[in-house]
């Protein structure tokens, strides 16, 4: 009976230990990024009007809307690139002529897939009546394609950096034991260093109004690779 104890006790000893082993491997993070140059931008712009009453100031509100609207139609956008964000009423007190006083506000984004209308197309908006441009967005007709591009881009990365690290202990990277995607792929950012649209200015010169640049994709992901 002690015996057999013992060789129990040997048993579990053993595969005690053999699931402690742990498979040699490497940890690296890799990195991709795309760059790309934009051809659409989303235009944020919003209309505010105010008025002695609810009625009058909905109604110039409205007014200025519609305007907007007819303007962007007249540019070639299509009505389905053009999106209220949102639409506010309030009511306001004036402190100093002890009056109410009523703002209408409304938000709109245009997506504008000729970039090389932009200069008309937003100096038309104010013209055709809105206060403020909000926000300015570059976008691409081919984003899911650039951000795989940007995926595979990272995996490649993580992996010669896993050999580099293999190669110099004298072993060899083997196949991959963990993927995991850091975050997700970020979202596509600007840099102003291409070339510029050209506006003409009073003076019959060349004015720039805004680089147009490129989009910055970025991937990370965290891989583990077994060493042999």
């Amino acid at each position: 009976m002690k015996q057999f104890i013992l060789l129990a006790i040997a048993f579990i000893g053993m595969n005690s230990m053999q699931a402690q082993e742990v498979t040699p491997s490497v940890a690296v993070v890799g990195e991709g990024v795309v760059k790309v140059t934009p051809d659409q931008v989303l235009i944020k712009v919003r209309v505010e009007s105010e008025g002695v009453s609810a009625q009058a100031a909905k109604s110039d509100n409205d007014k200025a809307i519609d305007k907007v609207l007819k303007y962007t139609k007249s540019m070639g956008v299509k009505e389905g690139d053009v999106k209220t964000e949102y639409v506010n009423l309030n009511k306001n007190y004036d402190y100093q002529t002890k009056e109410y006083k009523y703002v209408a506000n409304q938000s709109i984004s245009i997506l504008l897939k000729d970039l090389n209308k932009y200069s008309e197309f937003t100096e038309g908006l104010l013209n055709a009546g809105i206060n403020r441009i909000d926000g300015v967005t570059f976008k691409s007709t081919e984003i899911d394609a650039y951000n795989s591009k940007a995926r595979i881009a990272a995996v490649k990365d993580a992996k010669k950096k896993a050999e580099e690290y293999a190669s110099v202990l004298g072993q060899s990277v083997g196949k991959a034991l963990v993927i995991s995607e850091t975050g997700s792929v970020s979202a596509p950012q600007p840099i102003y260093r291409m070339e510029m649209m050209k506006a003409s200015d009073n003076s019959g010169g060349d004015m720039d109004t805004i680089a147009v640049g490129e989009m910055v994709i970025e991937a990370k992901v965290n891989i583990t690779f077994e060493l042999k």
